[in-house]
């Protein structure tokens, strides 16, 4: 698995490389525009200013585009999206207005004049819009996630919580959505909701240290003893899964002791004498001696303070 994925990250380095040749040899007239803006889109790097001005030359050059034959709609297609993150609507609306004269009727160009509403601020209009195309496609996955971040671009997380939700009931196995949902639920202070969001993380994908670190922060800010002991139990899994070079949990087992300590004072020796927290200590300690010797003494101080050193 190592070398398998040391092999993706390869092909992707050659990829990004051959990306940069290419926009530097088109933007000096060197050619190898067509096949620069071809990349970009396998790629899906984001690279509007370039996309936009490469492509618009091809587009306004009509025997260039007539070469394109029937791969001229995707780039109208693809210097449309450009234009609209380079606050371009003109170009836009010229690039839609063309493919919809085309494709009278497509749902594909329908998302894009509602991608364009979303550009001028007209959130109703888009909602229209998207609202239509759901009801040809209810399974549409990119007109439900455009839904999400129109609430959220209104700063209606309430709705954005209900999008999301919604969006979750078709598609259950995508990891992002349970984690924007998950954050979600944190920024509105909705704990117990973003712990399940941050379970169904967990049994889907076990090994994902990121997963258990937010799960523990999660139950530490909940705080309660059982909460905190729970909470260690996750740090203690993100310092593993990590190899122990995680500081954030390493800080959060010392956090988390210090807690359980104060709040089972005279009743629980064991706590007080933990293994792990001593152990997270002196790992603590020799990453900032490592990597900050000028914190030393305050990490130190601060150890002692929680009486962890």
């Amino acid at each position: 698995m190592a070398a398998a994925a040391a092999t993706v990250a390869a092909t992707a380095a050659d990829d990004e490389a051959r990306l940069l040749r290419l926009e530097e040899q088109a933007e000096h007239g060197g050619g190898g525009a067509w096949e620069y803006l071809c990349l970009a889109r396998r790629l899906r790097a984001r690279r509007p200013d370039h996309v936009l001005r490469l492509g618009l030359a091809l587009l306004n050059d009509s025997s260039a585009r007539s070469r394109l034959a029937s791969e001229q709609w995707t780039l109208y297609e693809q210097v449309a999206a450009a234009a609209m993150d380079c606050q371009r609507l003109d170009v836009a609306k010229d690039c839609i207005g063309v493919l919809s004269k085309q494709f009278p009727g497509s749902m594909r160009v329908g998302r894009l004049e509602a991608l364009l509403f979303e550009a001028k601020g007209e959130w109703a209009d888009a909602e229209r819009a998207y609202a239509l195309i759901l009801e040809n496609n209810p399974f549409d996955q990119i007109v439900h996630k455009r839904k999400i971040a129109i609430a959220k671009a209104q700063g209606d997380m309430a709705l954005a919580v209900e999008y999301l939700n919604k969006y979750l009931e078709l598609f259950m196995a995508d990891h992002d959505a349970w984690r924007e949902l998950a954050e979600t639920y944190v920024a509105l202070q909705m704990y117990k909701q973003a712990l399940f969001c941050y379970e169904e993380l967990i049994l889907a994908q076990p090994t994902v240290p990121l997963y258990h670190l937010a799960y523990a922060e999660v139950l530490y800010t909940m705080g309660g003893l059982e909460n905190l002991q729970t909470a260690r139990k996750y740090y203690a899994s993100t310092i593993q899964l990590t190899g122990g070079k995680n500081t954030r949990a390493l800080f959060g087992v010392c956090l988390c002791s210090s807690a359980i300590s104060q709040l089972t004072k005279g009743r629980n020796k064991e706590e007080e004498s933990s293994e792990l927290q001593s152990l997270a200590a002196e790992a603590l300690l020799k990453e900032y001696k490592q990597r900050a010797p000028s914190k030393e003494a305050l990490i130190t101080n601060l150890l002692k303070n929680m009486k962890l050193s």
